[in-house]
């Protein structure tokens, strides 16, 4: 799955696809990333299944709001772009945290974790072309145990589910928001 996975996110993004605009391949590697995400909480849940019976408490962790009826689709995919390098840095202290703790490990939860990080760096940089900026894509957060306030071994499970529930929540915004910039720009956009 993983490999046939990644074939498609160097076909979105490399070669070019008749009929398919930047927009519309940004909007389905979203896609592909929400999906990445879900299934990613699926494997940490099966690995954690103490968990199974918590739900993270608590406030979003990225808390940016792109629903204000006073924003255009492209500053709304500027805060996308914004709320994405946070939820980058997150997954990489949930890496580093993880690595810390068990070490490197294979197996389809890790190899997912990678495929997550790197789609989600493509689609950052893919929302950088879109906005034809400058704009930094590297992660945005510092890992530190006061920033995140995890205490003990089961705060940092419930720190990972959290940061996993943001993942699926900004890469569904991500798929939200570049669908309707897609459908604003289609006309407009060279194919």
């Amino acid at each position: 799955m993983a490999d046939q996975e990644h074939i498609e996110i160097d076909t979105l993004l490399d070669m070019p696809a008749p009929g398919r605009s930047r927009t519309g391949r940004a909007a389905a590697l979203a896609r592909l990333l929400h999906q990445d995400c879900t299934y990613l909480l699926e494997l940490y849940r099966e690995r954690e299944s103490l968990l199974s019976d918590h739900t993270p408490a608590g406030d979003r962790i990225v808390s940016l709001s792109l629903s204000s009826p006073d924003l255009s689709s492209d500053e709304q995919v500027q805060l996308l772009h914004s709320a994405l390098r946070k939820c980058l840095g997150l997954l990489e202290c949930l890496i580093l945290r993880e690595e810390e703790e068990m070490g490197e490990l294979e197996g389809e939860y890790e190899t997912v974790r990678k495929g997550v990080r790197d789609r989600l760096g493509h689609l950052l940089h893919s929302t950088k072309v879109l906005l034809e900026t400058e704009e930094d894509v590297t992660p945005d957060h510092q890992c530190n145990e006061e920033v995140d306030g995890v205490v003990g071994t089961f705060g940092a499970k419930m720190w990972t589910y959290r940061v996993l529930l943001e993942l699926i929540h900004w890469a569904n915004s991500a798929s939200q928001t570049l669908h309707v910039l897609h459908s604003e720009r289609e006309g407009r956009e060279d194919i």
